[in-house]
């Protein structure tokens, strides 16, 4: 995929693999829309890139919010155009410690889907259209193996991913006489926030770092070999 002069955006940019994501579309010629919703740490990444001769856009917006989904679509088409690649990448994990599923809330669960689940295909609803309409675009869902093993206190995080694939699957069909392509690619265990919240006596050592996951994400975007609805292994590149 050739990536220069593209419009992607990015969502939960400010750390982590979404905005090692960000930093490389840029580095590759996007004009890249970041969203997030820490501001200073969202403002200071597009800076970064900027900074690094990159093209970046911070936007503040919480996924998980009806209110801010359709003000977010408008405000990134006003900045960069129509988006040609839209990567959901911002993920809530519920509570921690997690929890087993017995003692976890349904508000909390409510939540976790709105920001893993809800959220993404709000944001897609808007965005796709314009990419069926122009028969071009691409949608990543990032996952999880989650969504496909069973780990006990991970209930909440597990069902939104694996409904994410599921979701992911469906736009891939309903949008494959349009020209748009949808992947949902598992990126494995990396050395994150988010990763250090949920099991903080990890060995950090073992964890990918999240800019070598970023660099095969991107390499599976040209990889035409990989068809539209499949869910993808980032550490070795294969449909699972």
């Amino acid at each position: 995929m050739d990536l220069i002069g593209k419009s992607a955006m990015v969502t939960g940019a400010s750390r982590g693999l979404g905005r090692a994501l960000a930093e490389q579309l840029a580095q590759a010629g996007a004009r890249v829309v970041m969203v997030a919703r820490s501001e200073p740490e969202l403002r200071q990444a597009a800076k970064a890139i900027e900074n690094a001769g990159g093209e970046a856009h911070a936007l503040v917006a919480d996924i998980g919010k009806k209110a801010d989904v359709y003000p977010l679509a408008g405000a990134a088409a006003a900045l960069v155009g129509p988006i040609d690649l839209l990567i959901h990448n911002a993920s809530a994990l519920g509570p921690t410690p997690l929890r087993l599923l017995l003692d976890t809330e349904c508000e909390d669960l409510s939540s976790v889907l709105e920001t893993n689940l809800i959220g993404p295909f709000r944001l897609s609803k808007v965005i796709a259209g314009s990419m069926a309409l122009r028969k071009t675009g691409t949608i990543v869902h990032i996952s999880s193996d989650a969504a496909v093993s069973a780990y006990q206190r991970w209930g909440a995080y597990s069902v939104s991913k694996a409904a994410l694939d599921q979701l992911s699957r469906l736009w891939a069909a309903e949008l494959a006489e349009r020209g748009v392509r949808v992947l949902s690619v598992d990126p494995g265990e990396m050395d994150t926030q988010m990763h250090a919240d949920a099991m903080p006596d990890a060995e950090r050592a073992t964890l990918a770092r999240p800019a070598d996951v970023a660099a095969r994400i991107i390499a599976l975007l040209g990889d035409s070999t990989v068809p539209s609805g499949s869910r993808v292994e980032a550490q070795n590149g294969r449909a699972a």
